[in-house]
């Protein structure tokens, strides 16, 4: 009979105690203020403008994302990672695993609709609002 009170006391002292703390949520990315978009003409047919476009500085929670993305032929032919995450050795572990697969998936797409890549979140969440950020300011 000891041994019941002693267990069913123990179990509510947890379950109280599990209650009462919060659940861990990573915050979300802040919201990006875009910088003016460089001045361009549209192609006749709508197509954005050659060039080469900066996009957006995307902090995260492990450090700034942001990258350059070229268009010819209104498609998007090239990205160039111009910041990742780089403060500690894991995040250039994550940065050197990621940034490629993310860079391949965008090119064979023509585009920022990619999926994350698993184990980086949030270097995959910053790179596709970077990337769309150029992509807004070539007009695509």
């Amino acid at each position: 009979m000891r041994r019941a009170v002693l267990t069913t006391a123990s179990t509510g002292a947890l379950v109280v105690l599990l209650l009462s703390l919060k659940p861990h949520q990573p915050p979300g990315p802040p919201a990006v203020a875009a910088a003016p978009s460089p001045a361009s003409t549209r192609h006749p047919g709508g197509r954005p403008t050659d060039g080469t476009y900066t996009g957006a500085p995307v902090a995260t929670r492990y450090g700034t994302v942001q990258v350059a993305a070229t268009v010819k032929g209104g498609r998007l032919t090239a990205v160039k990672v111009l910041q990742v995450p780089s403060e500690s050795g894991r995040d250039q572990e994550i940065a050197a695993y990621a940034v490629p697969r993310l860079t391949q998936e965008a090119l064979s797409v023509h585009g920022a609709a990619i999926d994350a890549v698993s184990g980086a979140s949030y270097t995959s969440a910053g790179y596709v609002q970077s990337l769309q950020s150029a992509l807004d300011r070539a007009g695509a």
